[in-house]
């Protein structure tokens, strides 16, 4: 059902009529209650909302912090305690605390008394903001099982679970009541088998965790593997490109030794330097095998004497 039909069948609802007690005839119509069309907007707005967000809860368990009212501490009288937040549909929320010996507490709220509490708190914004804001209380550190004990005796007067999101924040307050014979015991048979159920979630779900881990350590082994191989491919490389380098560059440097040493040994080089003449370093004759020749020496010439 929308929001549209839900809001034309609240408008057909019957009108009260009362009948005077004097008798007089005829009807008086008395126009419906404030807090009545205040609520049945509420659900015409707020319920498909509702619905939506319950059946998307998710059981929450937890062990909450036992505390006595009062002036006399009774905690020598109670063990610890569990709790067990679930929606079993739609329409309601359910709390569940038990010590899974002799005590065992509840408190059901329907959607309309989840809107009381939603008012009382102060938690403004969307029905699924408030929801969020529960859920975050009762997953907190800051939960607690207040007691209250009958004057005198070992029994317990009333409980309350209280949860609060962090210090300042508002608190939300759940009052219990307490469950006796065969409802204690299927309450505690119920908590049990739920609570076995999100162990059993648990541990598949860090079975499947530790698989998915196995896996990415044999992805990782294999990538290093991998990796070095690569590594030492590039370095031996890396290796032979410079012993490539260096044998390159030897082999230039015999080219042109070689080609230096032909060029030398070249017949045009080697007559040119064949016909290079030798530059002869004129030697000095000693003084004592010079000829000595003093005064002049006169010599008739060929032609005077045959004549």
């Amino acid at each position: 059902m929308d929001q549209e039909t839900m809001m034309v069948q609240f408008s057909k609802l019957p009108t009260t009529n009362h009948q005077p007690k004097h008798g007089r005839g005829g009807g008086q119509i008395l126009p419906p209650r404030r807090g009545c069309i205040k609520r049945c907007i509420f659900l015409c707005v707020a319920v498909p909302d509702m619905a939506t967000v319950l059946e998307e809860f998710e059981p929450i368990f937890g062990e909450p912090k036992v505390e006595w009212a009062g002036s006399c501490s009774n905690s020598g009288r109670s063990s610890g305690f569990l709790f067990y937040v679930h929606s079993p549909d739609s329409s309601r929320l359910r709390i569940l605390v038990s010590d899974f010996r002799d005590t065992t507490w509840e408190s059901v709220r329907s959607v309309l008394q989840l809107e009381d509490l939603m008012d009382s708190v102060g938690i403004g914004g969307s029905w699924s903001e408030f929801i969020d804001y529960l859920v975050a209380s009762i997953k907190s550190e800051d939960v607690k099982l207040v007691l209250e004990a009958l004057p005198n005796s070992t029994e317990t007067k009333s409980a309350k679970l209280v949860a609060q999101k962090s210090k300042g924040m508002p608190r939300i307050s759940f009052s219990l009541t307490k469950l006796t014979g065969s409802t204690a015991t299927d309450a505690m048979a119920n908590f049990s088998f739920e609570l076995f159920k999100a162990y059993k979630g648990l541990q598949q779900l860090f079975m499947q965790e530790q698989e998915r881990c196995l896996q990415l350590t044999k992805v990782i082994s294999a990538e290093k593997e991998k990796n070095e191989t690569v590594q030492s491919q590039l370095e031996l490389n890396s290796k032979r490109h410079k012993l490539q380098k260096m044998m390159n560059s030897l082999d230039k440097s015999d080219v042109s030794a070689s080609a230096m040493a032909n060029g030398l040994n070249s017949p045009d080089k080697q007559a040119a330097r064949d016909a290079t003449p030798t530059k002869v370093t004129k030697r000095v004759v000693p003084a004592y095998r010079r000829a000595k020749g003093r005064g002049v020496v006169l010599q008739d010439s060929e032609d005077e004497k045959e004549g």
